[in-house]
């Protein structure tokens, strides 16, 4: 049975566009061009998956993820023309699963809706945390990319474990550090900032433009919830 998607999006030229292309690929498409025709949508029907738009003319895409968020946890990949990073981390940080900036090519929409609805079918043991490529291997205190182990410190390992168990959520420097304390001696003789530098060296693709452990200016960090 095809999976069913919904696109809230008022730009009716674009809806069209992914709507032709992801119906293409097999995916039964259902449009809304406001967020609250989308909530309610949502809400007396079942979707496999949600394509929103940050910038609706109703309300704020975000308001909208937040309440979608409140009554069920179908993936959500949202859409934007603001490219401000500081944009993607409050969609994280109000449930979205990815994350996708205007203009896109359709290919890169439907491999990353193909990506989150992958996630939401794979059911990972309990104590490992899967984050696409990525996971974490809590028993084994063992951080894997594409099955590859990663060589982290005991106290990095820590580091990236507090992180990713509070994924979508920014954590300041002082945070961390009382969440790993006691982990290990070297807390006291390098900063948070020189782990997360060594951290991203270990499971980034490329850790100057990181895509999984995300610097907020004058905040801390936070842990992408989606990544590739």
């Amino acid at each position: 049975m095809a999976e069913r998607i919904l696109l809230i999006e008022d730009d009716a030229r674009l809806a069209r566009m992914v709507d032709d292309y992801l119906s293409g690929a097999g995916f039964r498409v259902t449009q809304a061009a406001t967020g609250k025709a989308g909530l309610a949508l949502a809400e007396r029907d079942s979707f496999d998956a949600l394509v929103l738009d940050l910038m609706l003319p109703d309300m704020d895409g975000l308001d909208v993820c937040k309440a979608l968020r409140v009554r069920n946890q179908t993936p959500i990949l949202m859409l934007t023309a603001r490219g401000d990073a500081m944009d993607r981390v409050v969609g994280l940080e109000m449930g979205a699963d990815d994350y996708l900036p205007k203009p896109f090519e359709p290919r890169e929409l439907l491999a990353r809706l193909r990506a989150i609805l992958r996630r939401a079918h794979t059911s990972a043991p309990a104590n490992v945390l899967q984050f696409g490529r990525l996971e974490i291997d809590k028993d084994a205190r063992e951080i894997r990319i594409d099955g590859a182990p990663r060589t982290l410190t005991s106290y990095q390992f820590a580091l990236t474990l507090a992180m990713a168990e509070r994924a979508g959520r920014v954590l300041s420097r002082d945070t961390l550090f009382d969440l790993v304390k006691g982990e290990s001696i070297e807390a006291f003789d390098r900063s948070i900032d020189v782990h997360i530098s060594r951290i991203r060296a270990a499971i980034e693709d490329n850790p100057k433009k990181p895509r999984r452990v995300i610097t907020v200016r004058g905040a801390g960090y936070v842990f992408a919830k989606a990544q590739e």
